[in-house]
């Protein structure tokens, strides 16, 4: 448990959430499964033709078929593993509660933070989360593997993948400077 005081300076129903829409995450996965298993597919029928293999036409049916199909069945088991726990996060005015796909929350207080910020592009966009010190964050009980860490020297920062969040990354990074403009 924390010693820190959390400084409340605003209305307790001040909360802005993030989360990750369970649509845009299968789909992301899809596409992403879909693309590797179409390169792979791709090179072991390249490597079998090479080495003696003569498909007909009925073998490049079921190619097709296998291409489409594993992707779909694929992306579907994630979707069903970590169905109630994707990604989220709160900002309130007690600080920032947030957690990784299948992992742990964490809170911290607003007085806590030394730095946020955005990395990546795209789907693939993470927010790390510096706290001044090891202290001041709190992982909360719950179901879930451990948060997901980032250590550099003596610094420990938390990851958030937040690329698929709604609403998205800029508006978090707005709500961010909203909230602590020097450390954004």
């Amino acid at each position: 448990m924390t010693s820190h005081v959390d400084q409340v300076l605003g209305p307790s129903d001040d909360t802005v959430s993030f989360i990750q829409p369970r649509a845009m995450f299968y789909v992301t996965v899809l596409w992403v499964v879909a693309a590797a298993w179409t390169v792979m597919l791709g090179v072991y029928l390249l490597f079998s033709v090479v080495f003696g293999a003569r498909p007909d036409a009925g073998d490049i049916v079921v190619y097709a078929e296998i291409a489409m199909i594993v992707p779909v069945i694929a992306a579907a088991v994630p979707l069903l593993l970590f169905y109630r726990r994707l990604g989220w996060l709160h900002t309130s005015v007690h600080g920032i509660d947030f957690a990784a796909t299948g992992r742990k929350a964490v809170h911290l207080p607003w007085s806590g933070i030394a730095s946020v910020g955005l990395h990546g592009w795209g789907p693939f966009t993470e927010l790390v989360v510096t706290p001044i010190a090891g202290d001041y964050a709190r992982v909360i009980d719950g179901p879930g593997f451990a948060p997901r860490t980032r250590h550099r020297g003596e610094e420990t920062s938390y990851v958030v993948d937040v690329g698929l969040m709604s609403p998205g990354p800029e508006v978090l990074l707005a709500e961010l400077h909203r909230r602590i403009p020097s450390k954004v």
